[in-house]
């Protein structure tokens, strides 16, 4: 039996997570697989903010070409790494489990947290949406700018002298380290991004084999993942945009959708919330929320200050 090929960027993150998912394929699906690493234009262009070279787009590019040109069968994403659109051709056909969608505080002094950082504290961030909601909560941080992996963050923890960085959770756990965790940041202090520690399987669209790679699907975080994207797709959030969402199912079968956008600075921040049974609707409620109460005038300051 011919091995599917799985494209993946080349990091450690990447690589753990799509053999992740190549062992539910071969155990649950009966299907050899093989990996196909591929550097992005994301992954080339480090030490360059994502804002000025085109966005999170840049991560998934060259992992799209290869599928639609058949160098691979399917590809494994971070969820919270792809633009509102995907490529014509190719659709999300799977959604496995979420991990903690949470923020992960790794500090210099072990036990600290975010609430007891000494003023002025360096803060090492690669995200505009971490960034706007650091300052919010505590101005008198110093949010340092970051690039790289998992591993170089960390490493510049101790090499650019900054008393923490803020990391995705879900990061840290799947390559082992969630024991380097000092605190797993309250949504209600800072709201994740879209789909962050949910992953996203893509193939060609209407293709016999997305129809059978849906079998890895789990039914809340597809639900959470379309709920977000929806969200994300109604404000036209890119990488300029400090943009947050966080889908959760509540009783009665519904989903509470948060959501906010933010003035860079984090002195604007507009939030909205909606609860409904409909993942994309509910999703696109809680986006028109935020529009309607001076969002839509946040975002459109957004846009002219990232075309200067």
């Amino acid at each position: 039996m011919t091995a599917l090929r799985i494209a993946t960027r080349g990091s450690a993150l990447a690589l753990a997570q799509a053999r992740w998912v190549a062992a539910r394929i071969e155990t649950e699906l009966s299907q050899p697989t093989e990996l196909l690493p591929i550097k992005t234009s994301g992954d080339r262009l480090q030490g360059i903010s994502l804002a000025e070279v085109g966005g999170k787009g840049l991560f998934v590019k060259e992992i799209e070409e290869a599928v639609l040109a058949g160098r691979a069968d399917l590809a494994v994403h971070s969820a919270k790494d792809l633009p509102a659109a995907i490529a014509a051709g190719l659709a999300l056909v799977a959604w496995p489990q979420r991990e903690d969608p949470r923020d992960a505080l790794v500090a210099r002094e072990r036990g600290a947290r975010l609430k007891t950082l000494r003023p002025g504290a360096r803060l090492g961030t690669g995200s505009v949406r971490r960034g706007a909601q650091l300052r919010a909560l505590r101005p008198d941080l110093e949010v340092v700018p970051l690039r790289g992996n998992v591993t170089t963050r960390l490493q510049k923890l101790e090499a650019e002298g900054l008393d923490a960085v803020v990391l995705a959770c879900a990061g840290l756990v799947r390559l082992g380290l969630a024991d380097r965790i000092d605190e797993r940041i309250s949504t209600e202090v800072v709201l994740p991004a879209v789909a962050q520690g949910t992953l996203a399987v893509e193939a060609r669209a209407d293709s016999v084999l997305g129809r059978t790679l849906a079998a890895l699907s789990d039914a809340n975080a597809e639900r959470s993942a379309l709920a977000e994207r929806a969200f994300l797709v109604r404000l036209q959030g890119d990488c300029n945009v400090p943009l947050a969402a966080l889908a959760e199912a509540i009783p009665g079968g519904l989903l509470r959708v948060r959501g906010l956008v933010s003035s860079t600075d984090g002195r604007t921040i507009v939030r909205g919330e909606a609860r409904g049974a409909d993942a994309v609707a509910t999703g696109e409620a809680a986006a028109q929320q935020i529009l309607a109460q001076g969002g839509d005038r946040v975002l459109a300051q957004l846009r002219r200050e990232a075309m200067r």
